[in-house]
């Protein structure tokens, strides 16, 4: 067998469903959504039509939902933006210490602007305790931004429990959704969050449109100036092929995500179990209940990451170390250093992320081929000893 793809958690193909619409849809409209005249108008409807669609899903409002080209764009704006526009209120930011670069470096960039940041841990699965988050929020704290479900481990926070400790002390909540949304459900209004990003290319939809939910009523500044598109916070002309395919994506997801879950959820633990069977010295990273249907990642004693993903690969097997966005890099991740694996440990996990596609056939390839690599690693390694 080749071409088992398992690298869901990066990117995911886009649905031959969600294709054959916009094929159609990029055929007759074309126009400029700022235009007057009859085309403009027509593009301008249906990035209305794809906003409610996105906000439905989420609990939303539609005008509680800008469009923007990335979840990259999108938490920067939730960070730099609530920051800079709550300033006077207070200059401290409470983040976790396993968020996704692109939230990290934000916050990095407003230290650098005299923020003040605070990243709280994670235990050894990677859940961050709502009650650190409480008695670390302080009079000048202004955003706690917490993701979803993460990216590398699969591990699913208390979101909702955290939301509501923010909204009793004031304080915005933003969470980074970009691997949960469209796999569980997300309510802004039950999880009391202030600010949500998601991104369509997660989700069987195409690159380049991703969202930002925020709440009506929130003090937030635009980070990019321009023509005064999305309401005037994220001035672009407005991508209305990819965002109307993110829609789409979302309708297939809205109706599908309980029975595909279900189907995930139970070849990934197919998938976990056989790994810990067949091969010694593993060890599943991340919380073995409260993760992601689609996510098994696992560290294997004695193998180096990035020659496992090479061996998967010509064995027709496609897999990542951690963040695909990261995974070029040698350190190893910052994800798997603060569930307290010590760097040599890090850098032999492996991520296997479901999908759409995935069978119970390449499963049962996967739990036969990935033995013997391991064993092969493991007797060229510089780090081998008798395993007991």
């Amino acid at each position: 067998m080749s071409g088992v793809y398992l690298d869901y958690g990066a990117a995911t193909p886009v649905d031959p469903r969600v294709l054959k619409a916009l094929a159609s849809f990029e055929a007759k409209v074309f126009g400029n959504t700022m235009s007057l005249h009859s085309f403009g108008q027509e593009a301008k409807a249906a990035l209305e039509e794809s906003r409610e669609i996105v906000a439905k899903m989420m609990g939303a409002q539609a005008e509680e939902v800008i469009f923007t080209g990335s979840a990259t764009e999108s938490n920067n704006i939730a960070l730099k933006g609530v920051a800079l526009a709550n300033k006077q209120k207070g200059n401290h930011i409470i983040i976790s210490s396993i968020e996704h670069s692109c939230v990290a470096e934000s916050a990095k960039w407003l230290e650098s602007q005299g923020f003040e940041v605070t990243k709280a841990k994670v235990d050894q699965y990677g859940l961050v305790d709502p009650k650190d988050i409480e008695q670390q929020i302080k009079k000048e704290t202004i955003l706690v931004s917490i993701m979803h479900a993460n990216n590398e481990i699969g591990t699913i926070e208390p979101i909702g429990e955290i939301g509501k400790i923010c909204r009793g002390k004031g304080v915005y909540f933003h969470t980074d959704a970009v691997q949960s949304f469209g796999k569980v459900p997300v309510n802004v209004e039950e999880m009391n969050i202030d600010l949500l990003t998601a991104s369509s290319h997660k989700m069987y939809g195409p690159k380049g449109a991703a969202c930002l939910y925020i709440r009506k009523g929130a003090n937030i500044a635009p980070i990019l100036h321009g023509g005064g598109q999305e309401f005037g916070l994220r001035p672009s002309t407005v991508n209305v092929p990819a965002i109307y395919g993110f829609a789409q994506a979302c309708l297939l997801c809205q109706k599908e995500m309980a029975k595909e879950s279900q189907r995930l959820a139970k070849l990934r633990d197919k998938l976990i179990k056989g790994v810990m069977e067949k091969i010694e010295g593993t060890y599943l990273n991340g919380h073995p209940q409260k993760r992601l249907a689609n996510n098994a990642n696992f560290r294997f004693e004695f193998v180096e990451g990035e020659s496992l993903l090479i061996q998967l690969d010509m064995a027709g097997i496609a897999g990542s170390t951690g963040s695909a966005c990261s995974s070029a890099k040698l350190e190893p991740s910052h994800v798997l250093l603060a569930i307290g694996l010590r760097p040599q440990e890090a850098h032999g996990s492996l991520r296997l992320t479901l999908g759409r596609w995935t069978t119970d056939k390449e499963i049962n390839y996967v739990l036969k081929t990935l033995p013997g690599i391991i064993r092969q690693l493991r007797e060229i390694s510089p780090f081998k000893r008798t395993l007991n």
